[in-house]
């Protein structure tokens, strides 16, 4: 489950319908219409609505898009807030033949399907069209932008929406495989009228990652609490060590604006208790939710600025940080419980099997401006202003080449993304070998994959050698049926020839045929 930061930073989000936030980090997704040359059922594609550089738009929080890749397809409207997860087929627009029950024929297969905004959750509305069969949605948003003057006027709304939605993930997301997009009113009531006037319009979706040169930045967004995104940390190392050079890794820890939270009194007082450091300025929710017992928001505060310093002096010069990865593991191990998750002698443990000097990075978070009293910390306050300018909404949060990365945050899922985000034949060895190896591990850690590529497929030596075993199999077999057969026919010979009297030859020598028989038919019977 993905946590999503709302405007009031000290509170998770439940389950609302939809979210909107100011600061939003635009998706740099290209979202074209194609043009298409002749004619198809519903008549001409109408080219008035092809755009070179795309359209605006907002990409889903939740979905799985296929980065590097691009889905084109033709669009249904489908008439309805698709709410309902009985989805009708048979309606919507452009309108198709009847078959012969007298019903509208079903979206063809495969296909986009735009919906309407409102009357439930982006994400009820995208399950549903992915239970129907869509390859991808787009809602169609039904209330224009107050900055879009243009829009306001020709609609005639007395209400505008301030701010940019956003398709948030109320928390049940994680079965959904379908990428969808948000497009604008504007816009989309000029889909909309064409479809409904019975042309027929396709949509390309591209999800290409910025690829400027031969090395890719990667960056995570997540705190110390935060159970989803702790395999990943468990694992990756591998990978990044692997990269090597190619990639540059940056881990960020999300911390809350207590200020801005009023968790911080005109006197200084720190009035969000041991959510806060600082006298209230830097805050973390309560993993626990216990107030009075277990982790507490401070904890969490004090072991992202303890990981800051870690990646500071151990990873920030090569872009890799072994030793930050294993100092992850090791408290992940160790220390990832009420018990142990404050106790600095457990984090000095974990320094020492990371081969990490424990003075180095407690006088880095000393320097720094320390937990106590009202005075600002220079890397937790950096934190807090690289969040803002990158748009993080949600956690935790991968980001390739400045593009967040959506579906499950797992290890093949980031390596993935890295791979497209390189310049065309600038990637590296292991994006060639291990991208779609089925033993990716073994791919990662032997630079090679030995269990062939296609989705979980055999090798070519294997499959050949699998060959040549059957065709051996089977030689055997015919041999040994073709010799069976010989003496049957042999035995039935004999058979016959004893029913005959012996025949005399021409020599004289009374012959049997049973003599015949005996010598296995290596001798003519007749002269």
């Amino acid at each position: 489950m993905h946590h999503t930061i709302t405007s009031n930073p000290l509170f998770i989000l439940g389950n609302k319908d939809e979210i909107l936030v100011i600061d939003v980090v635009k998706a740099r997704l290209e979202f074209s219409w194609r043009e298409i040359v002749g004619t198809v059922e519903g008549g001409n594609v109408p080219q008035s609505l092809f755009r070179p550089e795309g359209y605006d738009h907002r990409e889903a929080l939740f979905g799985v898009p296929p980065y590097g890749g691009a889905i084109a397809q033709s669009v249904y409207y489908a008439d309805s807030d698709l709410c309902d997860p009985t989805v009708d087929t048979r309606k919507g627009y452009p309108i198709r033949s009847k078959d012969s029950t007298g019903k509208m024929e079903p979206w063809p297969s495969p296909f986009i399907l735009m919906v309407d905004r409102g009357g439930c959750s982006f994400v009820q509305k995208v399950r549903n069209a992915q239970k129907a069969g869509a390859a991808g949605a787009i809602i169609a948003d039904n209330t224009c932008l107050c900055s879009d003057k243009d829009c306001v006027s020709a609609n005639g709304q007395a209400v505008c929406q301030p701010a940019e939605p956003i398709m948030a993930d109320d928390g049940s997301g994680g079965d959904i495989s379908i990428p969808s997009f948000l497009m604008f009113k504007v816009d989309a009531d000029q889909v909309k009228a064409e479809l409904k006037s019975n042309q027929m319009v396709q949509i390309e979706m591209q999800w290409a990652l910025p690829s400027p040169d031969d090395r890719v930045e990667y960056d995570l967004w997540t705190t110390p609490s935060d159970p989803v995104s702790k395999d990943f940390q468990k694992n990756f190392k591998a990978v990044a060590q692997a990269l090597g050079s190619h990639a540059y890794f940056t881990p960020h820890m999300y911390i809350y604006d207590g200020i801005k939270s009023n968790c911080q009194g005109f006197d200084g007082e720190n009035m969000c208790f041991n959510l806060c450091t600082n006298n209230g300025r830097y805050c973390a929710t309560d993993p626990d939710n216990d107030l009075d017992h277990g982790i507490s928001g401070a904890d969490v505060v004090k072991e992202s600025l303890r990981r800051i310093c870690i990646w500071k002096h151990y990873g920030e010069t090569d872009g890799v940080g072994s030793e930050w990865w294993d100092y992850v593991a090791q408290f992940l191990e160790r220390c990832d419980n009420p018990d142990f998750f404050a106790n600095d002698d457990c984090a000095k443990d974990c320094y020492k099997h990371a081969k990490i000097k424990a003075d180095v990075i407690e006088r880095c978070m000393k320097d720094s401006g320390g937990l106590e009293k009202d005075t600002p910390n220079t890397f937790l306050d950096l934190e807090m202003q690289a969040q803002v300018s990158r748009g993080v909404v949600i956690l935790p949060t991968a980001f390739v080449n400045t593009i967040a990365l959506r579906g499950g945050l797992t290890t093949a899922t980031v390596f993935t993304g890295i791979c497209n985000g390189y310049l065309d034949g600038t990637e590296p060895k292991i994006c060639t070998e291990c991208q779609g190896c089925p033993d990716f591990d073994g791919c990662i850690s032997s630079g090679k994959c030995h269990g062939g590529k296609g989705g979980g497929g055999v090798s070519k030596n294997a499959f050949m050698g699998s060959i040549l075993l059957l065709s051996c199999a089977f030689g055997a077999v015919a041999f040994w049926h073709y010799r069976k057969t010989r003496e049957e026919m042999r035995e039935q010979v004999r058979g016959i020839l004893a029913e005959y009297m012996p025949l005399e030859g021409d020599d004289g020598h009374v012959g049997s045929p049973m003599d015949f028989a005996r010598r296995g038919g290596t001798e003519g019977l007749m002269s």
